[in-house]
């Protein structure tokens, strides 16, 4: 039996690391699962980043779809991304709102210069606090806000145009064909 111990306690624990890679294989890390799919949208006042005396209230958005996207001119995905945020935008399908996170004003001005604005509006969560309600882990992310002002898509990562395909614009023209909010 002492000799037997060793080999099973051996075996249980090459199942467990067989088990933990075939999951790492099968799971998606970007499909973290939001507590807030099917709630409220955190409600936020924020400045404006191209008018920073205005202050925006989550409350203005209410009533129609629309595409939060957390952004930052120091995050690298947040660049390869910017080209499928642009092509949504100019789609005219959805409206995009920018959520500058944790960035200085003129480096994010300076990014969007470079790079071109896409978004319809842009808040800027300076010290991160709305950021945290919303449970961003990192930039990018993004967030599907139905007209209902309730959490439908949370994307962590950089988008892609099949990301937007396969999860956003069906979830809006599901809505469109039922008359419901995405």
């Amino acid at each position: 039996m002492q000799r037997v111990l060793p080999l099973l306690a051996f075996l249980l624990l090459a199942v467990l690391l067989a088990a933990g890679i075939w999951l790492a294989q099968v799971r998606d890390p970007n499909k973290i699962p939001s507590p807030l799919i099917g709630k409220p949208a955190p409600a936020f006042s924020l400045p404006s980043l191209h008018e920073p005396d205005r202050m925006v209230e989550s409350s203005e958005l209410k009533g129609r779809a629309y595409l939060l996207n957390v952004f930052g001119s120091w995050c690298p995905g947040c660049r390869d991304e910017h080209p499928v945020v642009e092509r949504l935008a100019r789609s005219g399908q959805l409206p995009v709102i920018g959520f500058n996170w944790k960035d200085e004003r003129a480096d994010a001005l300076r990014w969007l210069a470079q790079f071109g604005d896409p978004y319809a509006l842009i808040v800027v969560d300076f010290e991160g606090r709305t950021a945290i309600d919303y449970g961003v882990y990192g930039a990018p992310e993004s967030f599907l806000i139905g007209a209902d002002g309730n959490v439908h898509y949370k994307h962590i990562g950089p988008l892609t145009w099949a990301d937007v395909e396969a999860e956003i614009l069906p979830r809006l023209a599901a809505a469109n064909a039922t008359g419901a909010t995405p």
